[in-house]
């Protein structure tokens, strides 16, 4: 999963794609998601990283790595603390 479609998530996902890894992007922002889509083959999610519920949606609890690239460092921080409460391995 790859919480942020900016220029460092994109390359991120772009990336991963290419190794037939399954990749699900959060964004807020539904046209960098869409130009995503267009381009890779990948799974989106609209929203912020910041709310449980999208994380839910985005499947955090099936996920094996989490990146947090968003463009801002709150999102991030948030995101990554909800990630390890949400859904602990062990």
């Amino acid at each position: 999963m790859i919480l942020g479609a900016g220029q460092v998530g994109s390359s991120v996902a772009e990336n991963l794609a290419s190794e037939a890894n399954d990749i699900t992007v959060v964004d807020i922002d539904g046209v960098r998601l869409r130009n995503l889509q267009d381009r890779l083959d990948l799974r989106t999610v609209l929203g912020s990283a910041a709310h449980p519920s999208v994380l839910l949606d985005a499947g955090i609890e099936d996920c094996d790595m989490m990146i947090a690239v968003t463009q801002s460092d709150e999102t991030n921080l948030v995101a990554s603390k909800l990630a390890q409460q949400l859904y602990r391995r062990g």
